[in-house]
């Protein structure tokens, strides 16, 4: 395993921004940036030992500065919703910033996604850190976290998180990694089967918002629980699937402890990622409109191209007390862990 560590550019509030490379013996790498606590590749093997880039993400520093889509990006305070930016805690109205139709999404307006962290090389890890100070986008207390991004021999992606803040605060992360196993640059993930362990999902309203129902997959387009086509059901007449018109939704996990949650195949590359993870909640999304005009060496990234599989507690979990709590209490560790294997296997004849 080799790691390296070059400039990436200065960001617009002048920090040297880092790009790092982890490789593995057999030339499989990932590179990670410190502005975002970003993964912006991800090359492995396809079933004839090509190597294909499975992250959609930017050539630059400057493009990451303008997306708006946290391709590859930790985001939090708290990923995903929270219901018309509001929350109480300890008897106290909290205000966020209102940038997701009514909703608070993704820690806000400059989530953690647009901040450059510090970052380290530590044995056969890169460590990414920051301080969010208390009332950044509105959230209480001092936050302390800590991001360790590890590779292996055998192309296992590592994700570990550890936060800790001095007052009670609220605490959601994720990975906001697009996925395409057929390359960065292919035109779609709608022939990619997925299987997911899951027999429940949280139900949506219009805007995306968990309305704090949880519904039984088993006859509906979201059940997940064998694999199929990703094209299969997307397009179906059903009211969850028409509101966005395409998956948006998190699916209530089986596992218990650090298990697997989903498996992501493609036929045509031969290309398997197996995501493991603690959490109890996995945000499946597939965007319905382009996430990007211009990717990665110009690529045009389409409708229906790429899939996020967000790892995660519940969203808009401080208004349904029967969800999972994002509470983070004061001087309390919270801890996280999630992995994506890649593999590979033979063509079905």
């Amino acid at each position: 395993m080799s790691i390296s560590k070059t400039p990436f550019g200065i960001t617009k509030e002048g920090d040297q921004a880092w790009l790092y490379c982890l490789k593995n013996e057999e030339g499989a790498y990932v590179t990670l940036t410190s502005y975002g606590c970003r993964i912006v590749s991800i090359c492995v093997p396809d079933r004839d030992g090509q190597l294909r880039d499975v992250c959609l993400g930017y050539d630059t520093l400057e493009e990451y500065e303008a997306d708006t889509a946290s391709f590859g990006a930790i985001v939090g305070r708290h990923a995903n919703r929270i219901g018309n930016g509001t929350f109480t805690l300890n008897d106290v109205s909290y205000h966020l910033a209102i940038n997701d139709g009514p909703n608070h999404l993704h820690g806000g307006v400059r989530g953690f996604h647009h901040y450059n962290w510090n970052s380290q090389i530590a044995g056969n890890t890169v460590v990414f850190s920051r301080v969010s100070p208390d009332g950044e986008e509105g959230y209480p207390g001092n936050l302390s976290v800590r991001v360790i991004y590890g590779w292996s021999e055998d192309n296992e992606l590592s994700i570990s998180c550890e936060a800790v803040s001095d007052q009670d605060t609220v605490f959601n992360v994720t990975n906001h990694a697009y996925f395409n196993l057929n390359g960065e640059d292919a035109p779609t993930v709608l022939d990619h089967t997925l299987m997911i362990n899951a027999s429940s999902f949280t139900e949506t309203d219009e805007n995306a918002l968990t309305t704090g129902r949880i519904l039984d997959v088993a006859g509906t387009p979201l059940d997940f629980r064998t694999a199929k086509p990703l094209g299969q059901d997307i397009h179906a007449d059903y009211r969850q699937i028409s509101y966005s018109k395409t998956y948006d939704h998190n699916f209530v996990l089986t596992g218990q402890g650090l298990s697997e949650a989903a498996v992501l195949c493609s036929e045509a590359s031969g290309i398997r990622m197996t995501c493991f993870t603690d959490q109890p909640g996995l945000q499946l999304y597939i965007p319905a409109a382009s996430p990007a005009n211009s990717g990665k060496d110009g690529h045009v990234y389409p409708a229906y191209g790429s899939v996020c599989l967000e790892t995660q507690h519940f969203p808009n979990a401080t208004s349904h007390p029967h969800f999972p709590s994002v509470i983070l209490k004061a001087q309390e560790t919270f801890k996280t862990k999630t992995i994506y294997h890649f593999s590979t296997f033979t063509k079905k004849r």
